[in-house]
This record gives structure tokens, C-alpha cells and sequence, in this order.
């Protein structure tokens, strides 16, 4: 797997072998991901939930985000990030051994802020149902935060959670970004 833009594009992303439970976001949907949020990436606070192999939060990276934390369950995924150079090139980066759901509360209650927040859970299972409501409750967002979900194309997405809207839905296959903004009101 290669990073498909910014300054380190073309660069091999090593990742762990985590097992059967690992579904690196492909090539395609990767790109189609950064045209969405384009320019908003450069120098943001980007979180990368279910980091996996990490490939998104170096793409993040590669394209200028300021700080990127991953967050994943697996030791040997987050293990294998922090051995990638790009990682520590940037020293505000992070990466976690959590649950999603347990970063999201340790993030509120510390008051550490997100620009981005990319959710690629498994893909079977109720994570989005129980992590969406976090996010969009919780005080992770900054103002103007963006949140985007990957999920397959046969889950419906709600219309709101919290105090997120969704605004647009970009189909890849089976595979669906959904695009939230956070309401200031």
C-alpha cells in the first residue's frame, strides 16, 4: 500500500499483519477522501479512529496535517505506526492502544480538539451507532470540524447525531464516505 499524495507520495506504508480483522482503505477511496476535505487538511488536528495499517493518517500527514492521532485497539498495528518514520517526523503526532470509544471519552475529558475525525470501523457490527453519538455529544470538535465515516454502501447513515449534520454521501463501490459538519448553534 502507497500513499497516493502530498509530499511523501508514492511512499510504502508499512503496517503490522493484524489478521482477518484488518480492511485497509484502498487506493481509491483514500484519494477520493482528501478531495473531499482538500486544503482543510493542511496544518489540522486530524483523528484517525480504527487506524488499522494507518494509512489515512499518513496520508494526512503527507498532505500537511499538523498533528495526527491514531487510535486502535490492536498493539501490533500501533506498534508498526510509530516505527514508520513519517510518525515521529512530526512530534505532535500520537498513537493510542484504545477502543474508540474509550479515546473519544478520554479526549473530552482532557479537552483535546479535533479538526478531522475519519471513523472507518468494521464493517459488520454496531460500532458507528455506538461511536457517532460520541463524537457528536462529546467536546472532541473544534469549530468548523468535519467528520467523516466509511462504512458499506448498504448501511443508512442517519441525518443528524448530536450536533452533527450529514451533509453529503460520495459512493465508491460498496464502499460510502459520509460527510458531517458540526452545527454551531
Amino acid at each position: 500500500m502507497r500513499i497516493t499524495g502530498g509530499r511523501l507520495k508514492g511512499r510504502r506504508v508499512a503496517s503490522a499483519r493484524a489478521g482477518k480483522g484488518l480492511r485497509p482503505t484502498g487506493a481509491k477511496v483514500r484519494e477520493a477522501l482528501f478531495d473531499i476535505i482538500r486544503e482543510g487538511v493542511v496544518e489540522a488536528t486530524f483523528l484517525d479512529l480504527y487506524a488499522g495499517s494507518g494509512a489515512v493518517g499518513f496520508e494526512a500527514i503527507s498532505r500537511g496535517a499538523a498533528r495526527v492521532c491514531f487510535v486502535d485497539q490492536n498493539p501490533a498495528t500501533i506498534n508498526a505506526i510509530k516505527r514508520y518514520p513519517p510518525f515521529s517526523a512530526t512530534p505532535n503526532n500520537r498513537a493510542i492502544v484504545a477502543t474508540a470509544t474509550e479515546s473519544l471519552r478520554r479526549f473530552a475529558a482532557k479537552g483535546e480538539t479535533f479538526d478531522i475525525v475519519y471513523v472507518d470501523p468494521p464493517y459488520h457490527g454496531g460500532e458507528i451507532d455506538i461511536v457517532l453519538p460520541l463524537i457528536g455529544t462529546g467536546n472532541v470538535l473544534n469549530k468548523g470540524a468535519v467528520v467523516i465515516i466509511e462504512h458499506p454502501s448498504k448501511r443508512p447513515m442517519p441525518k443528524t447525531s448530536g450536533r452533527l449534520t450529514l451533509k453529503r454521501s460520495y459512493k465508491y463501490g460498496d464502499t460510502v464516505l459520509s460527510v458531517y459538519s458540526l452545527n454551531d448553534n
